[in-house]
């Protein structure tokens, strides 16, 4: 429950304050004076979130140079603690001065409850949405200090969702087990994948990729463990396998849902003893290779539709690293696109809203093809909304309605950690506006 210190010596004031307080959920301290307020601040700490001081403490006084004292003192030793300041005598440059040096609000008595409960109740929130914001911020920069250690494969990222993905594949990457990167098309899997090895005991090995579903089910077998000549028609010659080619370093296995049921068979075999035999080959042959594979594909309904083999699936999962879709890290997007524009071409206000409200159904890879577009289609060296081509870009270039859609907002939402003020300030609304949209768009409050 939020904490509000009362300074004011007249005890009724401050009785009536807190009365109104409690009907909203709202605990209030009472100090009579600036030096009990000041010391009740130093005992309490960070337990209080926000004072309503009085101007004049001195009997027959109305200057408010008391006020503006104890107002000046509370700044410089809390700077982010907001501060509303009450009074009976109103001095209106006085308030505009104190406005400007950081005061929430200036109000006089007496006071109108819904307006003072209003103002109360937005800084309360404003405040803890900074406090979260803080200690994210906080979080961040000592898990980018732990990043700046491990070769990152110069991956661009800004949102906490792909750092906690980034963080775990660090983690692992020395432990020698499988590790399964699920997540849709074009999120950057392989790009996880390169991380790990980076990383890895066997870092200067091979890392050799195979996209199972680029390849005829009949020939995945052949790639993956290499096959003697005449083992199938058209092997003229032995060839060497995947397998064979990462003795001593990585196989990645992309889009391991296609996988023919007698290749996962073999690939399980292969893990559990580090032996397989080529097609048409009676000959074992001996690696040692670090297995990475990855999927889009619901591997839990496959092995209940009897299409993957469940022993496989825990083999294989050992770790499992789940990445999210684009549309679901929205922090990654602006750096992104910036990076796939390169030096020379800028984002423009209009282009940056643009691509923050697309929904991104194909990811990474429908931003890298979209910024490719509009670094070709840009008649300068700025790219615009038109540039993009993208739906919402479109139909905000021809609507006068200038308010965010729900897309918009679900995205603010999300970057803001569902703390409402944040997001408001963000899509330049107020609170009670934003809290209107979303009831208007069916957008559950968080």
């Amino acid at each position: 429950m939020p904490t509000v210190l009362i300074i004011d010596d007249n005890a009724a004031v401050a009785v009536a304050l807190e009365v109104l307080f409690s009907l909203h959920d709202i605990d209030a301290l009472r100090a009579a004076s600036p030096e009990e307020g000041l010391a009740l601040l130093e005992k309490q700490g960070a337990g209080i979130d926000l004072v309503i001081q009085d101007m004049n403490f001195t009997a027959d006084t109305t200057s408010g140079e008391e006020g503006i004292a104890l107002f000046g003192e509370i700044r410089k030793r809390y700077p982010d603690l907001p501060v509303i300041l009450l009074t009976a005598w109103t001095h209106l440059d006085a308030a505009v001065d104190l406005i400007k040096a950081g005061a929430a609000d200036y109000l006089s008595k007496p006071w109108d409850d819904k307006r003072l409960i209003a103002t109360v109740q937005n800084l309360l929130e404003l405040g803890q949405a900074n406090r979260v914001l803080r200690q994210r911020l906080q979080g961040d920069l000592r898990q980018r200090r732990e990043l700046e250690r491990f070769n990152l494969r110069g991956m661009v990222f800004a949102d906490p969702a792909t750092e906690r993905v980034i963080t775990l594949a660090c983690q692992v990457a020395r432990a020698d087990v499988p590790v399964l990167i699920s997540g849709p098309n074009g999120t950057g899997k392989e790009r996880i994948a390169e991380i790990i090895q980076a990383n890895s005991s066997v870092k200067d090995g091979p890392f050799v990729v195979l996209n199972c579903g680029a390849l005829p089910a009949e020939l995945i077998e052949a790639e993956l463990f290499g096959a003697d000549a005449g083992a199938y028609t058209g092997a003229s010659k032995a060839r060497e396998g995947k397998f064979e080619a990462a003795d001593g370093g990585t196989l990645f296995l992309d889009e391991i849902g296609n996988l023919p049921l007698a290749g996962q068979m073999k690939l399980l075999r292969v893990l559990e003893t580090g032996r397989f035999e080529r097609l048409g080959s009676n000959r074992e042959r001996q690696v040692q290779v670090r297995v990475i594979s990855a999927t889009n594909a619901d591997l839990p309904a496959m092995i209940r539709a009897g299409t993957f083999r469940e022993d496989l699936y825990y083999r294989l999962n050992v770790i499992e690293l789940k990445l999210p879709p684009l549309a679901s890290r929205p922090g990654d997007i602006l750096p992104l696109a910036r990076g796939f524009l390169g030096s020379g071409r800028r984002l423009r206000a209009d282009a940056e809203a643009a691509l923050l409200a697309h929904g991104w159904p194909g990811n990474v890879r429908e931003l890298k093809n979209v910024m490719a577009r509009a670094s070709l289609l840009a008649s300068g060296d700025e790219i615009v909304a038109a540039d993009l081509g993208l739906p919402a870009a479109t139909s905000s270039a021809s609507s006068t309605d200038n308010e965010p859609d729900r897309e918009a907002i679900v995205v603010a939402l999300n970057r803001a950690n569902g703390v409402v003020a944040q997001a408001a300030a963000e899509l330049g609304l107020s609170r009670q506006a934003l809290y209107r949209r979303m009831e208007r768009l069916g957008i559950a409050r968080p």
